[in-house]
């Protein structure tokens, strides 16, 4: 199925949506960042820094807080977890949902994506744990689903590895006890509150499941009343065959990255053909790119805040990361190595990708040079420029690939959503590209403006009760 960008290319007003990408730690996608003066990364432990977070967000007009997770660590540099500590690299990290209530308390509209993994706790009481945060936040709740990639994470469960495409067969009985819990247990109209007959709900309209697979056994009802959205928003950032399919089928927003846009285009258009062989719209999910924006008042003294980040990243950090990214062990090597003496293919895929960037296809890439791509922006395309500059590329991105908005790293905290909301949103509001208020309802109708509830094409609604 051909794309569909040339139409939208041809629309001026095709609106761009923003998610804040962040992680409850202190070093995420940019190593070292935590030591520049100002970041307040450090503070990923204070309540009062997350609630002035998310209320920047909101001033932003940012559709959600995506709040990425891990529970593992990179242990894969070094053979073991030191730099990781050393370098603040993902580790220490919190739970993201201790932070929800009370950043719904502090904003009115903001969405809150919240990452978990299946392997990490039954559906029987993540789904409570899921339809609780839904009333809390009077339906601004969404769902990253991961099936995890590390492998320290599974150890410390208790878990062997498990492979790739059979953790997706197992998150597919497992998102789909979840929809039988919030769509097909509580009919729309079972809570009566009859006081006079001392009938809260009526029994009669709630439903035991009887779900018996593969994988769980859940007979009874689900614990929680129907919340605002029933089912939260689903995220979803698989980029293999398998974790497009899955996306496909599950997802209303789904993320995706790549080191440039023109290598994050086919991606996009494979997902959108994914959606409709699923029987879905071509737009029925928001698609999301990963990116990091450095802007300012004018194009200089964007690069000069570039080269002063330099001065602060942490060449090990990136290496940790990126070590545990690709599975392969970079402090092995010396820094001056050429990538293309390296035995492995996300090696050699990282190669090949920086020459794309670069158009440089002579040069033999080092470990040196992974490291410093990624000290800034981490997996991301970095942009950087004034704010009218910044503004352009990202509609340039949004035409050439198809994506309907970004989740904007970070290199400082919260510095970086300050420019961007201060230098880059109010061109875009100007254009008429981007939202100047919220819709209202759930986030569900912030982002499609289509209802509360699942769309009868999405996989969840054959589940639902009262229809």
């Amino acid at each position: 199925m051909a794309t569909q960008v040339g139409d939208f290319a041809r629309q001026s007003a095709r609106q761009i949506h923003f998610n804040g990408f962040v992680k409850d730690c202190v070093g995420h996608q940019s190593s070292g960042m935590w030591r520049y003066p100002g970041d307040r990364s450090a503070d990923y432990t204070k309540l009062d820094h997350w609630i002035e977070l998310a209320r920047l967000f909101e001033r932003g007009r940012f559709d959600a807080m995506f709040i990425a997770d891990l529970v593992g660590y990179f242990d894969v540099y070094g053979g073991n977890v030191d730099s990781a500590l050393r370098t603040a690299s993902q580790l220490p990290i919190n739970d993201p949902t201790t932070l929800v209530s009370a950043m719904a308390a502090a904003t009115h509209d903001l969405g809150f994506g919240v990452t978990a993994g299946v392997f990490y706790e039954h559906p029987y009481t993540f789904a409570r744990r899921m339809s609780s945060l839904d009333h809390i936040t009077n339906g601004r709740v969404g769902w990253n689903v991961v099936t995890g990639y590390l492998p320290s994470a599974l150890r410390n469960m208790g878990q062997q590895d498990i492979p790739h495409d059979k953790r997706y067969d197992y998150a597919d009985e497992y998102i789909e006890v979840l929809y039988k819990l919030w769509e097909g247990s509580w009919e729309d109209d079972a809570v009566v509150r009859d006081k006079a007959h001392d009938v809260y709900a009526d029994p009669a309209k709630v439903h035991p499941i009887n779900h018996h697979g593969e994988f769980f056994d859940v007979p009874g009802i689900h614990l929680c009343e129907p919340s605002p959205q029933r089912t939260p928003v689903i995220f979803q950032a698989g980029g293999s065959p398998r974790g497009i399919r899955f996306a496909a089928e599950n997802a209303e927003a789904i993320f995706v990255t790549g080191p440039t846009p023109e290598l994050v285009a086919p991606t996009v258009r494979q997902i959108r053909d994914s959606l409709e062989a699923a029987g879905r719209g071509r737009y029925d999910a928001r698609i999301f790119m990963m990116l990091t924006a450095i802007t300012a008042n004018t194009e200089q003294e964007a690069w000069d805040k570039y080269h002063d980040y330099e001065r602060y990243a942490s060449t090990e950090g990136a290496l940790t990361l990126y070590s545990g990214w690709i599975g392969t062990d970079l402090s092995k090597y010396d820094l001056d190595q050429p990538l293309d003496d390296i035995e492995s293919n996300a090696i050699q895929s990282t190669a090949a990708n920086m020459q794309k960037v670069t158009g440089d296809d002579g040069r033999r890439w080092t470990v040196r040079d992974i490291a410093i791509r990624r000290a800034i922006g981490g997996n991301s395309p970095v942009v950087v420029g004034s704010g009218e500059q910044v503004a352009d590329e990202l509609q340039r991105i949004v035409e050439l690939t198809d994506v309907d908005g970004f989740n904007l790293a970070y290199v400082t905290n919260p510095g970086t959503f300050e420019d961007i909301i201060d230098y880059v949103v109010p061109i875009l509001q100007e254009r008429g590209v981007y939202q100047t208020e919220y819709a209202p309802g759930t986030l569900r109708n912030k982002l499609f403006g289509a209802g509360d509830h699942l769309k009868p094409t999405h996989p969840g609604y054959r589940y639902k009760v009262s229809k």
